[in-house]
């Protein structure tokens, strides 16, 4: 049994993460028979190609400051601050977790675009103004600074409700400010999870696909769209390759960086005894004015690409199309198209299947390795976490463009079966990139478990399935359940990887929702897609709520006990 899953983990590594990337640089600089580097002469003489890098590098280092400025911000504002109804306010900043990438996109689409609101009260103040002005540099970073703040909002709370309410009160008995205990005593504390969150904000900004495609314009191409356009065509195949290991090695040495900075980082808790921490009034009158209405205005934000997305899926297709909507263009027609027939639903029932296989595969597989490297700790266990961590260095794109390369003839390592274009390169694709996400939390919830439970499921004559199915599974379920979640929401709207990988004939819903926010669309096409993004918000928000909610934790408290 050892051997096989040995087998099976050796080959699903070698096949779908090593032999496609060797592949890619073998493809790029053999393809002729011997190594040539004319596709990165190519590049060079590529004046688009150049500025598409140098547009990503921009974004995201300009990224890194207002992300993290708003996020710091949103974190305080309603964990650290006393603010007025940040019990409510908190659920429209959350709202990035339950819908992102096109589906946000489209939200602030309708919001910000040549007949959103925002533009057509800008209009009446200044009639002379351009109608397409949220477009380029600008609009890029302003959807994005608030589009990326999940992190945030998911690890910086985690972290400052871990604040030891000890050292703040020590601070304000020696007379310090509010601003000087933020700036010298919490931020410092956050500085591990801070650091992490950046670099992650770098490395979205630096593989932007959505936000720069349907914002960007002709005046800003970023890498991966750049990416998808030369691979589009069969001229230019070379030069999507050579770009995509370009945004490879960027991501690398990122990476690298961030391993280096954290292993000299220091970061030690200052008290032993720590009190729960409690919310602070803002003493300056004037800073308290200011930090509130800085919160409404970002609520504001927030909500209303939200509230675009629903009300705007209850309308005709002339409201859509104009953007103007009276009493009568409310209509449930959109509904009712959606649900009566099967083709409509067609983009759903793609994206779930991909999307629930997927999970289950890589919870199931990432188990097994977890459950090998926790029982055998040697150099084949140690070298196998390594290899499994290659997608966390490689963004999607290349990862797409490798499977996209290899797997175009036959292969041996796949049976001799050509897997581009067909229903399973996705599904590989999904597979892969969720691999090292899985893994960490995995391994974490692994590593949680005390090893005397097992030894006394032992003892007691249970062998190791036994052991595994009925003791250590129902301990960590909780993460398991909680990973499978957040990588299930991740892939339904998923357009990145999907638009390199899927077939033509199953349009997954990502990409469904990428084409209607064309200005050229027709309003009933918008229009389903307005009720897509609708029941996908609906959808993660009962999947989150069953996983993290109060439900679903007094089960688990249930079990345990």
């Amino acid at each position: 049994m050892l051997l096989v899953l040995a087998f099976v983990i050796t080959w699903v590594v070698f096949s779908l993460l090593i032999f496609p990337n060797l592949n890619t640089l073998y493809e790029t600089f053999f393809s002729s028979g011997s190594f040539s580097l004319e596709p990165i002469q190519k590049l060079l003489k590529s004046e688009r190609a150049l500025w598409s890098i140098l547009n990503s590098i921009i974004l995201a280092v300009i990224l890194v400051i207002t992300v993290n400025a708003v996020g710091i911000f949103l974190v305080l504002a309603t964990q650290y601050f006393d603010i007025k109804g940040a019990r409510f306010i908190k659920y429209s900043f959350y709202s990035t977790l339950i819908y992102g990438g096109v589906a946000l996109n489209l939200g602030y689409k309708l919001v910000y675009g040549e007949n959103g609101p925002i533009t057509q009260l800008l209009l009446q103040i200044n009639p002379n103004m351009n109608e397409s002005w949220f477009t380029g540099l600008f609009a890029v970073v302003f959807v994005m600074s608030f589009a990326c703040t999940s992190n945030h909002m998911l690890f910086l709370t985690s972290a400052i409700r871990n604040v030891d309410y000890h050292t703040i009160e020590a601070a304000k008995n020696l007379g310090a400010s509010q601003f000087t205990i933020i700036k010298n005593v919490v931020i410092p504390t956050l500085k591990p999870t801070l650091f992490a969150v950046t670099i992650l904000t770098f490395l979205t900004g630096l593989s932007a696909t959505s936000a720069p495609l349907v914002f960007g314009g002709k005046d800003f191409e970023t890498i991966t769209p750049m990416i998808l356009t030369f691979a589009r065509s069969s001229s230019s195949k070379d030069l999507a390759t050579v770009l995509a290991l370009v945004l490879g090695i960027l991501t690398i040495i990122v990476l690298f960086f961030m391993l280096r900075s954290e292993e000299k980082g220091n970061y030690i808790s200052i008290s032993k005894t720590k009190m729960s921490f409690k919310k602070q009034k803002i003493e300056n009158r004037l800073g308290n004015v200011i930090v509130h209405l800085i919160t409404y205005v970002l609520f504001v934000i927030y909500t209303l690409p939200v509230l675009a997305v629903i009300v705007y899926s209850f309308t005709d297709s002339l409201a859509i199309s104009t953007g103007v909507i009276a009493l009568d263009s409310f209509t449930l027609a959109n509904y009712s198209l959606t649900f009566s027939s099967i083709d409509a639903l067609e983009p759903y029932v793609v994206s779930l299947s991909y999307g629930l296989v997927a999970s289950v595969l890589v919870i199931i597989f990432c188990l097994l390795c977890a459950y090998l490297m926790k029982k055998y700790k040697n150099i084949l266990t140690k070298s196998l976490d390594y290899l499994l961590m290659i997608p966390w260095f490689l963004p999607s794109v290349l990862i797409a463009v490798g499977l996209t390369v290899t797997f175009n003839v036959n292969q041996p390592v796949v049976f001799n079966k050509v897997l581009t274009g067909t229903v399973w390169v996705l599904l590989i694709g999904y597979f892969v990139v969720k691999i090292p996400f899985t893994l960490r939390i995995t391994k974490s919830a692994f590593y949680g478990i005390n090893n005397e439970i097992e030894e006394a499921a032992k003892n007691l004559g249970a062998n190791a399935f036994y052991t595994f199915i009925r003791v250590v599974l129902p301990v960590i379920i909780p993460s398991i359940l909680g990973v499978f979640a957040l990588n299930f929401i991740d892939i339904l709207p998923d357009y990145d990887l999907t638009v390199f990988l899927y077939h033509p004939l199953y349009e997954p819903l990502g990409v469904t929702i990428m084409n209607a926010t064309g200005n050229s669309v027709a309003a009933d096409t918008k229009a389903l897609s307005l009720v897509y993004t609708v029941i996908l918000m609906i959808i993660n928000t009962v999947i989150l709520a069953l996983v993290y909610g109060n439900g679903f934790n007094n089960k688990r408290t249930g079990v345990n006990g």
